[in-house]
């Protein structure tokens, strides 16, 4: 997994509320189990029309927008389905971190274990960037989780918060996965042990 410090990129604005799994990854696309290719898929009933074309109305296919990293979005984003395709679709698309007031629970940790960072930000907050991204010219946004702040060159700061075994495995870009086989070395030594032969019986 990649590991997360920090990260400047463009900001896209999407100022949805209840933005659910359904529109950030529809169900025909859950076919494939790997976790890259699904970019282009991403928002795909909003982001193409009917004929294929990209959606000029869309948020993401604005040119202010175009090779975004960073997203802010309305609360409760994520909300649906526990489909991890979500994450690896938003991953896949370019993005390393989203900014929201609040998200489905289940998505949140999905973010996590798959190196997306999920900054939740007050409401007013949120409001500002939403405000700055959906001007004419690209803006720009620094998320950093070690000091666990989000800047820009305008003059905004705020602080977020996250859980610290959390922010550790994102910093170390490990998932449950990868943590467990830190351990391997142990974890083989006490297979060794519970399969040698139960002395005591044997005598």
């Amino acid at each position: 997994m990649q590991r997360f410090e920090r990260h400047s990129g463009r900001v896209a604005g999407l100022p949805r509320a209840n933005v659910d799994t359904d529109q950030i990854i529809p169900k025909q696309f859950l076919k494939r189990i790997e976790r890259t290719g699904f970019g282009p898929c991403l928002f795909f009933d909003w982001r193409y029309l009917s004929d294929g074309s990209p959606n000029p109305d869309f948020e993401l296919n604005r040119p202010a927008a175009a090779g975004a990293s960073i997203l802010v979005a309305g609360p409760n984003f994520g909300c649906g389905s526990s489909r991890e395709h979500a994450p690896w679709a938003l991953a896949d698309y370019g993005f390393r971190a989203i900014i929201a007031p609040s998200f489905a629970d289940i998505f949140y940790g999905n973010c996590c274990q798959n190196g997306l960072l999920p900054v939740v930000l007050q409401a007013e907050e949120v409001d500002i960037l939403l405000r700055r991204a959906g001007g004419d010219h690209a803006y720009q946004l620094t998320v950093d989780l070690r000091d666990q702040v989000v800047l820009d060159d305008q003059g905004f700061r705020a602080e977020f918060q996250i859980d610290a075994y959390r922010r550790e495995m994102l910093l170390r870009g490990l998932d449950e996965i990868g943590r467990t086989l830190e351990q391997e070395a142990r974890i083989s030594a006490f297979e060794l042990r519970r399969a040698a032969p139960d002395r005591r019986i044997a005598s």
